[in-house]
């Protein structure tokens, strides 16, 4: 009944999938407080007052004829301007309302990039480790994802491997950081001779190789640790993001794509990508999510509390003998799978009713991931059992 295609991607997703089913089974059998669940990136933090007040506001005006009618594919005026400008200071590069589409979160303006970029065939590159749904948006719209490693141990940028797996084929490179499953932030050096790297590729070929920036977690990095500008350091930039992490708006589904003013036939572009949002089926993101938006924009959870948690975690892998990058940013850890199998690991700590996900699951086994955006209790709780499954494998 299904497509083939469809058939493959559920089995391909299959280890999140798993993961999910298997803490809803152990926490219907002993309880949610008696299972550690680490698998899931779902922000647990409180919206800031911003986005209650913002609410409370929308909630006076509600009655009003179309308060939630249709409106432009590309958002609101008001707010693509504000974003604009608040792109502009973070970016370092001069952006104007026409240069930014309001889109259905993160997710939906990578769609929306790649349906306006590719052709079938084209070659879409991301780094190892990935988030996984990266290759379905590829597939979405008739790419094909190409791997291209990082450098063991910390996950670097490895500019030469990229610019050894660029083809004529190449049409975008995604680049998510800070990073999910790792926690990695490329640095300015990284992100410079990346630029060079894909601007000789694109005169080479004689066509723009687009630089997808992924930046939902831009707002949440440890020990001064800084994002630098991918849009200043190579012209043909789109930058993405959502505000689900940092307003803690998961649900309701609301990003942006932004592009650098100096790639070719920029208007044409975002013509395209306005198109897009509404062939996809997206029609424009949420009404009521880019109203709060407005408001809240300058506003974030209390990052804190993320930094408590990040050292609470490195303290329990450290005691457990569990070897590990620290994250620079993002609410993830991608420690090695003691033993060197991810799968068997995983499955030692669901024993111990903890859950996490194999690395296999983003592209790159021998390691596994636990996004710590749950209470500190949870994690200590989650030391003696850690220790355990350690044991196990090394046995």
């Amino acid at each position: 009944m299904l497509a083939r295609s469809v058939e493959g991607y559920l089995t391909r997703s299959s280890w999140i999938r798993r993961m999910f089913e298997a803490g809803m089974e152990l926490k219907r059998r002993f309880g949610a407080d008696n299972v550690q669940d680490f698998s899931l990136g779902n922000p647990d933090l409180p919206p800031p007052a911003a986005v209650a007040e913002a609410l409370q506001a929308l909630a006076e005006t509600a009655s009003a004829p179309f308060a939630f009618g249709y409106m432009a594919n590309a958002g609101y005026p008001e707010l693509r301007e504000a974003l604009a400008q608040q792109l502009t200071v973070e970016q370092g590069v001069d952006l104007e309302a026409k240069h930014v589409v309001v889109t259905c979160g993160a997710a939906g303006a990578i769609n929306v990039v790649l349906r306006s970029i590719l052709d079938p065939g084209d070659e879409v590159l991301v780094l190892a480790p990935y988030f996984v749904e990266y290759g379905f948006y590829a597939e979405n719209h008739g790419g094909q994802l190409r791997v291209v490693p990082t450098r063991a141990r910390d996950f670097a940028l490895d500019v030469e491997a990229v610019e050894a797996a660029i083809t004529p084929r190449t049409r975008c490179l995604i680049l998510n950081s800070p990073n999910n499953p790792t926690g990695r932030v490329y640095s300015a050096r990284e992100i410079a001779d990346l630029g060079e790297v894909l601007l000789r590729a694109s005169q080479r070929h004689g066509r723009p190789l687009v630089l997808i920036a992924d930046e939902p977690y831009r707002f949440l990095t440890y020990d001064g640790v800084e994002v630098p500008s991918m849009l200043a350091a190579y012209p043909y930039a789109v930058v993405v993001s959502s505000f689900s992490k940092s307003l803690s708006l998961a649900g309701e589904r609301v990003g942006f794509a932004a592009i650098h003013p100096a790639i070719p036939e920029a208007g044409r572009f975002m013509d395209a990508m306005i198109l897009a949002n509404r062939i996809l089926g997206f029609v424009n993101a949420p009404a009521i999510g880019q109203r709060i938006l407005l408001a809240a924009l300058g506003h974030q959870v209390d990052t804190t509390i993320y930094a408590r948690r990040r050292q609470a975690m490195m303290q329990v892998l450290t005691e457990a003998g569990i070897r590990f990058a620290p994250p620079q940013g993002a609410f993830y850890f991608f420690p090695e799978a003691p033993g060197g199998d991810d799968e068997a690991f995983v499955r030692f700590l669901a024993e111990e009713r903890i859950l996490a996900v194999p690395g296999r699951g983003f592209g790159l086994p021998g390691y596994f991931r636990l996004a710590f955006c749950v209470d500190e209790t949870v994690i200590a709780r989650a030391a003696p059992g850690f220790a355990r499954a350690v044991a196990r494998a090394q046995a």
